[in-house]
């Protein structure tokens, strides 16, 4: 799933005149209308799943306003509508609201009034939405969870991995911190006939200078005082299955002179043993930077390097598939509240504006992280927009930002924007002009 911005309106007038002119200024407004000329035509597209808001006179032949607000109240509490009346009416209008309508506008009125309205509406109920969303996919199970999404770099790398599962070759995993390498290991290993074997995750980084060949190795029984029995380093628990170097670019140099016999002759010698063991392992690499300039600063040694790099595979940064982020959410915040024997919280827009424009530098981690801050309560809330620019300022601000943001995500490309945000080339354009936003801006920074 993905945060979206909605604009559907169905909207519910008996004059034909009215209504063609209504449908028609929304339209310009950047809505997309539905219009009818009943209740009972309109309640027929109506469900609790429908992405958008209704507004709907009140006195019309046959089913009314009013008894269309009872009927939709009970087929979704959540679902904003919005009531127009003539000044007689208000009073009825009133006792709408009270009924479950979420604002009125009195005959005549201005037609940004309504629009403005219903801008608010909108926010409402796609953050019901979401909310109603995140809750459904938190109860799916979490051993995926890092391989989770639609986006096509994902889609690419579960491929990849389904491919490498029979494969008799050992892979080297690149990504950044908290990307996900460790899953993508886990997946190549599960989806492979060594399932039911050891998976040894080796973090490279905190291997000791000194010390290095019991733990790596083993030992024989009398190798050293107090090694009383025979013991299996961490390379020989994982025979027949599969060992998983984290961070080998970070290994201490002995440790990476070891570890290349080990993948050169795929057996070890324990300290103090007569003979060396034969292994039958898959071994898996990873490294948080690029491993050719880790071998350039003589972080890697070169034939090591070369011997891990049979198979390449990169781990793609959470900001490059911003559109799984919502499920990922989703997925941490219903671990992270099962975890602490917790409801899971409905999120508010200011953790909705930072899930869709936080840059997530820590990945994975990072997005986890602010899912548990979520579930104790501890996540903290941006500061609201200064109310000196009113509502309807505050409403501007956010279309700005949506709109930065998906000229972002698309890399300035206006036919795939207006896609996204289901509005018409001119009105996008309309919006950029005034809010001072310029699509090539956003062209160059992500070709930078």
């Amino acid at each position: 799933m993905s945060f979206r911005t909605l604009n559907r309106i169905v909207l519910v007038e008996d004059d034909d005149a009215f209504r063609e002119a209504l449908t028609e200024r929304l339209g310009l407004g950047g809505l997309e209308v539905s219009a009818f000329a009943s209740a009972e035509a309109a309640l027929k597209m109506l469900g609790p799943a429908f992405e958008g808001v209704v507004v709907t006179d009140l006195r019309m032949p046959g089913m009314d306003g009013r008894a269309l607000v009872e009927r939709l109240t009970a087929l979704d509490p959540d679902l904003p509508v919005v009531m127009m009346t003539g000044h007689g009416d208000i009073a009825e209008a009133v006792d709408a609201m009270k009924r479950g309508a979420y604002d009125f506008l009195a005959k005549p009125f201005a037609p940004e009034r309504l629009i403005e309205s219903l801008r608010r509406a909108l926010d409402k109920r796609a953050l019901v939405l979401d909310n109603r969303r995140l809750a459904a996919l938190s109860t799916e199970g979490e051993w995926s969870i890092p391989l989770s999404g639609d986006s096509r770099s994902v889609e690419a790398l579960r491929a990849a991995i389904r491919r490498l599962a029979d494969a008799r070759v050992d892979v080297l995993i690149e990504g950044e911190t908290g990307a996900g390498k460790e899953a993508v290991a886990r997946a190549i290993h599960n989806a492979g006939p060594r399932r039911p074997r050891p998976f040894v995750a080796v973090s490279c980084a905190a291997l000791p200078e000194t010390g290095l060949e019991p733990l790596l190795m083993g030992h024989a029984a009398g190798a050293f005082p107090g090694a009383l029995h025979r013991r299996e380093g961490q390379i020989e628990q994982s025979h027949q299955g599969t060992l998983f170097l984290d961070e080998i670019d970070l290994a201490p140099r002995a440790a990476q002179l070891l570890l290349l016999r080990v993948l050169e002759e795929r057996e070890v010698l324990p300290l103090g043993a007569m003979e060396p063991h034969a292994l039958d392992l898959r071994i898996l690499a990873a490294t948080k930077d690029d491993p050719v300039e880790a071998v350039a600063r003589g972080d890697l040694r070169e034939d090591l390097y070369y011997r891990l790099n049979v198979v390449r595979l990169r781990t793609p940064p959470l900001r490059e598939r911003r559109e799984d982020i919502p499920m990922l959410f989703a997925r941490f915040l219903g671990r992270a509240a099962d975890r602490l024997g917790r409801d899971i919280p409905l999120i508010d827009d200011a953790i909705r504006r930072r899930l869709l424009e936080h840059d997530w530098p820590g990945n994975l981690r990072e997005l986890a992280n602010y899912a548990s801050e979520v579930a104790v309560g501890l996540a903290s809330a941006e500061p609201e927009p200064s109310p000196d620019i009113g509502l309807a300022g505050q409403v501007q601000n956010y279309e700005a930002q949506l709109i930065r943001e998906a000229l972002s995500r698309h890399r300035g490309d206006i036919r795939r924007v207006t896609a996204a945000l289901r509005i018409p080339r001119k009105t996008l354009y309309d919006k950029m002009n005034r809010h001072g936003i310029v699509p090539a801006h956003h062209r160059s920074e992500e070709s930078g």
